[in-house]
């Protein structure tokens, strides 16, 4: 059993439990949209700081400010189908706080109803509506929010002023080819089955899915900014996400990655229950807050 191979306690407690879902009937996007959401309010609230829903550039967003100039745009997860601006909200805090900077979350458009390229779409209206006269603009995301983000700033590259990239277990490569995928396949709270399920709904298109326009492992990355990228050993997107860090120092970007060792996918999302998560992620945190050259205390 996976949960056997974990150290934390309280981490492999989950991961038991997680092991045993309630039978029955495969629950709607709606239903599993309803249990995200009530997964995320019993997490801790995170920092307390000035926060605004706007709208940017067409798209919803929450604006969250800490008292500092630098900006992120932030995408969050949710396998493209799942998340919004409440259920990352703690993060996004934790975020914002840690490196000072003003953070713009994106509640972009979802697969099934909005499949690729609206999400995309959305993260490049905000980022061109944030970086606009030429302010330099972070670009930060989880999961599938993660190549959401990084697909935008590859769009907006020469337009917007791109100054860092912060990822956390990132998806970087949409045809789920790496062996990962296969050894962490079940038992580790993100299921490849379910994965590749919503992946589909996203990218409809198989050939589309390993093509240079959403693959960040076979597009142009020269131009791209220093990034910040944590893995995690038992997530099954941990190999594309190495790779992409790979890759992005063959290109010649400065690059922190760390591989979290024990832990499973989008870790601080845990952090209220497990020690070792709330460690990896004030890690990740400590790192970006560096690269920004922000104080993050």
């Amino acid at each position: 059993m996976p949960a056997d191979f974990i150290a934390d306690e309280q981490l492999a407690a989950v991961l038991r439990a997680a092991a045993s879902p309630p039978g029955g009937a495969a629950p709607s996007i709606a239903e599993l949209r309803r249990a995200a959401r009530a997964r995320a309010a019993l997490r801790g609230p995170g920092p307390a700081m000035a926060t605004a829903d706007a709208v940017l550039g067409g798209v919803p967003v929450r604006v969250y400010r800490p008292g500092r100039s630098a900006v992120i745009v932030y995408c969050h997860g949710g396998g493209f189908v799942l998340g919004d601006l409440d259920t990352h909200d703690p993060q996004v805090r934790r975020l914002a706080a840690a490196t000072g900077a003003t953070v713009v979350a994106v509640g972009y458009r979802r697969a099934p109803e909005h499949p690729w390229p609206a999400a995309v779409d959305d993260a490049v209206a905000v980022l061109a509506a944030v970086g606009g006269g030429g302010r330099g603009v972070a670009v930060a995301g989880d999961s599938a929010g993660g190549l959401i983000a990084m697909l935008a700033a590859i769009r907006v590259l020469g337009e917007v002023h791109l100054t860092a990239q912060l990822l956390v277990c990132p998806n970087t490569d949409p045809s789920l080819g790496s062996a990962s995928v296969e050894q962490k396949a079940r038992g580790w709270l993100l299921d490849a089955d379910v994965l590749r399920e919503w992946v589909a709904m996203w990218l409809p298109d198989p050939a589309l899915r390993q093509s240079a326009q959403v693959s960040l492992l076979r597009t142009d990355l020269r131009q791209l900014p220093p990034a910040v990228i944590v893995t995690a050993e038992h997530d099954p997107l941990r190999d594309e996400g190495d790779a992409y860090a790979a890759r992005l120092r063959e290109a010649g970007v400065a690059v922190v990655h760390r591989c979290e060792p024990g832990l499973v996918h989008n870790f601080p999302t845990l952090r209220d229950v497990s020690p070792a998560c709330a460690a990896a992620e004030d890690r990740f945190l400590g790192d970006a807050a560096a690269l920004l050259r922000i104080d993050g205390d």
